[in-house]
């Protein structure tokens, strides 16, 4: 649809569209949970890391 790629104009129009669909307030709080999210899930990956080298020094 967009040839797989996203630039600027495109990104402040969906900036946009989601201020006038949330509202400021509930979109800061969006914006929150999924840096939230982006966080746990890069540790969960660098501890499930750590947990697969470790099993791998066991054998």
């Amino acid at each position: 649809m967009f040839g797989g790629k996203l630039g600027v104009p495109e990104l402040l129009v969906l900036l946009a569209i989601a201020l006038l669909v949330f509202g400021p307030s509930k979109l800061a709080d969006l914006g929150k949970g999924l840096g939230e999210g982006i966080k746990n899930f890069k540790s969960a990956v660098k501890e499930g890391e750590k947990d697969a080298e470790a099993g791998s020094e066991k054998k």
